[in-house]
Order: C-alpha cells, then structure tokens, then sequence
C-alpha cells in the first residue's frame, strides 16, 4: 500500500474549478483577442460586473472602443503593460479571451491567468496558464456570466478601472504633445491619428499595413469600435491596400478605410487602378516617409548599419490622380484636417498623402 507521500497532493488540496475561477475572477483584467470578435456583448457585460479594465491585442484593436475609461491594448503600444505586471503582494488575474501571448506583452511569471480559447493548442501556448477553458468565447462566456451571477462574498471584486482611467488622464496630453512635435522633417505620426481619430467614420472598416505606421497607429488612433484589419503578426508588408479591397467586396455599403506606409503601398500601387475601374471608394491615409523605418530599426537593434531601407517614392497623390482618383496632401499640420475631411466627403477611391517624419513615430 502506498504511503500518502507516495500518493502525491490530495485532490482536495485544490479548490474546485468554479471556486478557483470565481476566486481568479474578483481581481481581474479582461484581454480579449481576434478570436473574441462576435463576443463584444458578452465581454462588456463581463468587464461590468467584475468592474474589471479591458485590454485589446493589437489585431483585436476597435474590437472594444478605446474611448471610455478602462480600455487600453496590452504590449508595446500604451501604458496598460502596468496592469499585466503589478505589484506581486496582490497579483491582478488575468482572463483571456480568444488571445495567445507574444514576446511583445510583458506578463509577469507569477500572474494568475485563465485562458478562454476554441483552440487547444493555444492554451498555454506561449505563457504558463493556471485554468485552460476550451470553448468558443461567446459561449463560454455566457456561461461564465450565467453560472457565477452576482458575485457571490467569497469574492470581493476589486474596481481597477479608475487606475486605468487616470493613465488615460496622463497619456492624452503625452499624445497632444507628440501631435505638436514639429523638427521640419515632416508631420508626426501622432498629429496624423489625432486628425483621423476626428474624422473617421464610426462605421468604417479599417486596414493597416506592415511598418512603422503600424505602430504609431496603435500608439495614437483611438478607435471607436471601427473593425481593424491587419496581416497576422505584422509580418505581410503590401496587406493594407489589397485587405481594403476584400473589405469593401465583403460589404460594399460600409465606409473602408486603408492606412498604409510608402514601402507596403509602393508594392501594390498599381491596384488604385483596379479601385478605380470598379469604383472601390477607398479612402487612404498614406504616411510617407521615404525609407523601410521598421526594417532600419531592426537592423540597428541587430547592432547592424542601416541598409537598403530608402526609398524613392513619387508624388502619390499625382500618381492617384493619374490613375483616375482623387489625390490629396497636406503638409503643414494645420492642414490635416481640412485634408481628412476632403478625404471623407470625397465619392470614390481617394488617397491623402502625407509627408511625416522618420523620427517622430
């Protein structure tokens, strides 16, 4: 017969699956990802009742609006990487929606985590999960919100939204600030999402490219709830125009919107030809800086010189022009918004070509 030290932990030395989520739950940040895309309803109701904060991942981005307070993307691109590493004396638990973790998300080792994912490979994929629940993120999260109801006393929901309201209060003037930045080298990237976060349709369907724009795109547009398109893992330089197309072909009665960099559009500029033969009415914010920028930081960080990322670019918005759309500039930031709104109130494909500089990204 085998001695209890034999056995192993008892069974009972854990508490059981409903009691652990529940637990997990009264300390909480919602991350939802792509795959939580159809489960808006049921995460809001969910951050509601848990008064919990709601990251998005990047492609995940208009998934939630980032206007109200509590809303927030994790990694590289805002503050809310605080709250996926908080102080280790009370752990914030993180519940997981339709997401895997990358290299960019900065979760701390000792962070509870519980994973909602229709995939089971993508459960602890990349980070060590303490509770895997495999389902799809509407269903699963229906029965999360119908099995638990109010919280019962054994937990105690601790309200985190006001601290990422607050980091909000700090950032829109960091923002404001980056948008005023002018060193004669063209408009800052944040002065660009800051008019287009004014303008943009609430209704669009947005494409994003492969660059630097990328970034700054997520850094500085504060989306609305506008759907965001973008290649998986920002890897597809070229994704942003022709993704454009496949969204108006999906829904041709719903504003598009491409955001693209001169090296992605600079490899399929030749479809502007094809927007404008079937009458895509596109509108295209395209941010020119005359270089591959993301390539040339890789290659510094790599510790290697800067080579082969310029680029000779034409006047883009004559190109459009030429092809039988409608081009727009603005150089100047007292420009961009009369631009965006030109953009905007413009009938069929349109490309606003703006000029920005390498360095403020």
């Amino acid at each position: 017969m085998e001695s209890e030290a034999e056995q192993g932990p008892r069974a009972t030395a854990s508490p059981p699956p409903d009691r652990a989520i529940a637990s997990g739950l009264g300390r909480s940040v919602l991350i939802v990802g792509e795959g939580a895309r159809g489960a808006q309803a049921q995460v809001a109701a969910l951050a509601e009742r848990l008064n919990a904060p709601v990251l998005t991942t990047f492609r995940a981005k208009g998934l939630v609006p980032d206007t109200p307070p509590g809303r927030g993307r994790p990694g590289p691109f805002r503050y809310p990487r605080r709250l996926l590493a908080d102080d280790r004396s009370r752990p914030t638990a993180l519940l997981v929606v339709g997401a895997s973790f990358s290299n960019h998300t900065g979760i701390a080792p000792y962070k509870p985590i519980i994973q909602i994912d229709d995939s089971p490979e993508a459960i602890g994929r990349f980070t060590r999960v303490d509770i895997g629940l495999l389902g799809d993120a509407t269903v699963t999260l229906t029965a999360l919100l119908d099995r638990f109801g109010p919280l019962g006393p054994e937990v105690k929901a601790v309200d985190q939204r006001h601290d990422t309201a607050a980091r909000w209060g700090i950032w829109r003037p960091e923002k404001a600030r980056r948008a005023a930045d002018d060193r004669g080298q063209g408009l800052s990237s944040a002065a660009v999402f800051a008019a287009l976060t004014r303008h943009c349709p609430t209704e669009a369907v947005m494409t994003v490219d492969v660059g630097d724009h990328a970034y700054s795109f997520g850094r500085y547009f504060e989306s609305a709830g506008q759907p965001v398109l973008m290649s998986g893992y920002l890897g597809s330089i070229g994704f942003g125009y022709p993704a454009a197309m496949g969204a108006w072909a999906a829904d041709p009665n719903r504003p598009v919107v491409a955001v693209t960099g001169d090296g992605g559009f600079g490899q399929y500029l030749a479809e502007l030809t094809t927007a404008v033969k079937h009458g895509m009415p596109i509108k295209h914010v395209l941010l020119d800086n005359g270089s591959l920028g993301k390539i040339s930081k890789e290659q510094l960080a790599g510790h290697l010189p800067v080579w082969q990322t310029s680029l000779v670019n034409p006047n883009f918005a004559d190109f459009a022009r030429s092809c039988g759309a409608t081009g727009l500039t603005a150089r100047p930031p007292d420009e961009l918004d009369h631009a965006m709104r030109e953009l905007f109130a413009t009938d069929g494909p349109a490309l606003l070509h703006l000029h920005t500089d390498p360095t403020l990204v």
